[in-house]
């Protein structure tokens, strides 16, 4: 099995520089290689550019401007042509499906991040000095990085990748291992509702608290957003000092949350795959759930509109996203595959609404969003609870259904 491995680099200021400048010179082949596309299709003859015809011109490129693009690796420099072209395929394919994909667009300095080395040996070398107590890693024109190795890497490592978030670098490794062994069997299964009063709710009437780190950092966030405001909009190399110093605190903000949100999601997963042989969960459509209501025109008013709530759904889809269950999710499937667990997606419809005692399924069994009381039984309890309940039965039934 793959397993990416992600590492905090330890620069110098010279050797983030050549980082920079690394990610700007793949940024700018990116951005000639669209242009390229975006031409040829608009020539009469609407020709059409593939990835192998850009690829062959790297020679001339690099013989052109060897100052900027005859520094980097010529691998690191087709695996971004190859980001291009699966960009493009993505929107083709959802062209054929009937979709409304966006084109491919150009990705400015800032917005261009990472770049990949499809081989541990071309262009970059994982553990270049391995006699050095210190861990480094070479990359072609920018020398031995220090690397902030927290763990041991297990396996053969694949591909590189050096990636830049906010004013830090990081080093990706994907490496190719043995299977790990499962984990030893617990005989317990569960079933889980994810929600915003409560982050998890499980069939064993435990709940998971929603930590909310996206509210609670909202009072520095709109902080640090309105002092940016007062800036007018500038490219990065057009900033002042202080507007610079603005921006880098709301994306340091933004990160905090973003890293609280992962940490918190994995610590839940892991308790959940270490303590139980079968995890059933909702299916959940985030997307859809989180979708703006569409306006209602006022027949009496032209050009006016009727109330539609969305106020409140804008206040529900922020509490949605804060929640993080789709990141969570995937990292539970992954550890899950990890440990050699089962994990079911369920049809989520009508599960808290459904009552694990008699069947009957009634809305007004569920008077509020934490009671549910039974209107044909009288059976009571937590509503979360109830559903997961609902959800490990039915989650249980599609795996005798579908035995592995």
């Amino acid at each position: 099995m793959m397993r990416a491995y992600k590492f905090l680099l330890r620069p110098t200021v010279r050797q983030a520089q050549a980082l920079s400048e690394m990610l700007r010179d793949h940024c700018s082949l990116y951005n000639g290689a669209l242009q390229e596309r975006r031409d040829a299709w608009r020539h009469p003859s609407k020709t059409t550019v593939k990835y192998g015809m850009q690829s062959a011109q790297l020679m001339d490129i690099r013989a052109f401007d060897p100052e900027r693009q005859g520094r980097w690796s010529f691998s690191s420099r087709q695996a971004t042509l190859r980001r291009l072209d699966k960009a493009f395929a993505a929107f083709f394919r959802q062209v054929k499906c009937g979709g409304t994909p966006g084109y491919p667009r150009f990705r400015g300095v800032s917005w261009f991040d990472t770049v990949a080395f499809p081989k541990d040996g071309d262009g970059c070398r994982w553990n270049s000095t391995p006699h050095d107590p210190v861990t480094r890693v070479r990359f072609q024109g920018v020398g031995h990085v220090r690397v902030n190795q927290h763990r041991p890497v297990l396996g053969k490592v694949k591909t590189v990748s050096v990636k830049r978030e906010g004013r830090r670098w990081f080093v990706v490794l994907a490496a190719e291992q043995e299977q790990p062994k499962p984990l030893p069997a617990t005989g317990s299964v569960v079933g889980i509702d994810l929600g915003i009063a409560n982050f998890l709710a499980d069939s064993n009437g435990d709940f998971v608290s929603n930590p909310r780190y996206g509210r609670r950092a909202s009072g520095k966030l709109q902080a640090a957003q309105q002092a940016l405001s007062r800036f007018p909009r500038r490219k990065a190399k057009d900033r002042t000092a202080n507007h610079q110093r603005a921006v880098d605190k709301v994306a340091q903000l933004h990160g905090k949350v973003r890293r609280q949100r992962l940490d918190h999601a994995h610590k839940t997963a892991l308790r959940l795959v270490r303590a139980h042989d079968v995890i059933a969960h909702e299916d959940l459509k985030i997307r859809n759930m989180s979708r703006a209501p569409h306006p209602r025109p006022d027949p009496g008013r032209p050009g006016g509109f009727l109330p539609n709530g969305a106020g409140a759904k804008a206040g529900l889809n922020t509490s949605i996203h804060d929640a993080g269950w789709g990141v969570f999710l995937t990292i539970l499937h992954a550890k899950a595959e990890s440990a050699g667990r089962e994990v079911i997606a369920v049809d989520p419809r009508n599960t808290s609404r459904t009552c694990p005692e008699c069947g009957h399924t009634s809305k007004e069994s569920r008077p509020t969003q934490e009671k549910f009381r039974c209107v044909a039984c009288g059976h009571a309890a937590h509503a979360d609870t109830v559903a997961a309940t609902n959800v490990l039965r039915a989650g249980l039934v599609r795996r005798h259904a579908n035995p592995a």
